[in-house]
């Protein structure tokens, strides 16, 4: 690919996000602005949104070269992504969306009516934003290195920058136009290539790939552990992802949530099928990148390798800029609700404070992105999955749909969730992927069921910390409003 072509790909995709944040700022004044959108987000604008933030650099790049990888075997992961929005649908959205809360932890301190866990869910909140924000960091890295042979950092930096920019302009109001529009941008910019790659093949009678080439990493498939595990993890780390939560706040009911989350099944599913289709042409036509190290940059080098010439590059730049457009929207969105928690516990709130925090919010991760070697994407942000379903899910869900929920049992499930899913992520980094026993490269399988079983025995251990407001925190959660006409 002419990297000049990557380098124009690049400067639109960021002065168009630029440009759309900058008139978010016109009209985004109020703190309600900043933080929600002033809760008046409809349901198609709010399901794009969500699409382009969820659709990370493991999406966009990752799946494709997991398939490319293992096959069959890593459909796990779109599986998973999308089936995760299933409960939202059926067990979050509604409920999260009446509580009235601006964030998690808003969440959690009115429904155990404590700020000892709402500063457990901040620093929870926090941590698995930054772990959720590096592989973003590194999939830019990759992104400039491999299309423009810049410097690694110059990817991540550019990122940063942007996201700030437009963060800071207008907060969530901002981001929400600038993350609708990235979505199109990205699923425009995966399914054209691929498309066009599958027509040329056909219509070139090019012969099947032979029988050899079928694994070309010669990788032993996962055992029924490993897909257990991962799917733990991605159906219940969905529902405690901040960014993806955050948005709900946004709706102006439970209807519209639920709605949304309806919504966003339908583009997840038809968006997933082109990264699956990118892996199994990489399997066919070009397995050297497997063998190369270079799985993840699939879907950036098929269109340069397989049509070549100015469509090539044409074709290149288009993935390219989609990939960047992943990179911004989900850095934006977890810069969003990670500044929403530091502003309101550190910074006394305010717009001014959200503005500092996102700074902040982005500087921290960009330090650790620099410091440390990619892993595969897909891979990094499952393992981001699994911490997030042993931490916030089991208070989130127990707080939505059980009354015996106690402050002590919350913080208990919380600290047993990070330490037990932190120390495997931890001790597996130290080992290498190599070395690594497969229950520590996948934990969610026991250590969701850890966390989940100290909130409950510990809550139960508690139960005269049951707090006051309890039912009618409760009632407010689950009784449907009547939903607006303008809404529907």
């Amino acid at each position: 690919m002419n990297p000049a072509v990557g380098v124009m790909a690049l400067v639109v995709v960021s002065l168009a996000t630029a440009g759309i944040g900058f008139y978010g700022l016109r009209i985004s004044r109020t703190t309600g602005d900043f933080y929600v959108a002033s809760r008046t987000v409809r349901p198609w604008w709010n399901a794009s949104a969500i699409g382009g933030e969820y659709l990370s650099a493991a999406s966009f790049l990752g799946v494709a070269g997991l398939i490319l990888l293992s096959g069959t075997d890593a459909l796990w992961f779109p599986v998973g992504y999308t089936a995760g929005h299933l409960m939202l649908l059926l067990f979050v959205a509604a409920p999260l969306r009446r509580s009235g809360a601006y964030t998690i932890p808003d969440f959690t301190e009115a429904r155990l009516d404590s700020r000892a866990v709402r500063r457990v869910t901040s620093v929870m909140v926090v941590v698995l934003g930054w772990l959720y924000i590096v592989p973003q960091l590194h999939g830019a890295a990759l992104t400039i290195r491999i299309t423009t042979g810049l410097p690694s950092w110059v990817g991540s930096a550019a990122v940063v920058v942007v996201v700030c920019l437009t963060v800071v302009a207008g907060g969530m109001r901002s981001i929400t136009f600038v993350q609708a529009f990235q979505f199109w941008l990205k699923l425009t910019a995966i399914a054209v290539p691929v498309l066009f790659i599958v027509f040329t093949l056909a219509g070139d009678g090019s012969p099947a790939v032979a029988p050899a080439v079928v694994n070309p990493t010669g990788l032993a498939p996962a055992g029924p552990y490993q897909n257990i595990s991962l799917l733990v993890a991605l159906l219940f780390g969905t529902l405690g992802l901040p960014h993806v939560l955050v948005r709900f706040y946004t709706n102006p009911d439970g209807h519209s949530a639920r709605r949304t989350t309806l919504i966003v099944l339908g583009l997840l599913s038809v968006f997933y099928l082109f990264p699956t289709a990118y892996g199994l042409v990489g399997r066919m036509f070009a397995p050297e990148l497997a063998r190369s190290g270079q799985a993840d940059a699939v879907v950036l080098l098929l269109p340069g390798q397989l049509i070549g010439g100015t469509a090539g590059d044409l074709l290149s730049a288009l993935v390219v800029a989609g990939a960047f457009a992943a990179f911004l929207s989900t850095t934006s969105g977890l810069v969003v609700s990670l500044a929403g928690v530091i502003s309101q516990d550190v910074l006394g709130g305010g717009v001014r404070g959200f503005r500092l925090a996102a700074v902040v919010s982005a500087l921290v991760p960009l330090g650790f992105a620099v410091m440390t070697d990619s892993m595969a994407l897909a891979g990094s942000v499952g393992l981001v999955f699994a911490f997030t379903a042993s931490t916030v899910c089991p208070v989130l869900l127990l707080g939505i749909w059980w009354r015996g929920l106690t402050d002590a049992g919350a913080i208990a499930g919380m600290v047993t969730g990070a330490v037990l899913c932190g120390g495997a992520m931890v001790w597996g980094t130290v080992l290498g992927a190599a070395g690594t026993p497969f229950w520590l490269a996948q934990p969610a399988a026991w250590t969701v069921p850890a966390a989940f079983a100290v909130t409950v025995l510990v809550s139960w251990g508690t139960k005269n910390r049951i707090p006051r407001t309890m039912a009618r925190v409760m009632t407010r959660l689950h009784t449907p409003e009547r939903p607006l006409v303008t809404e529907r």
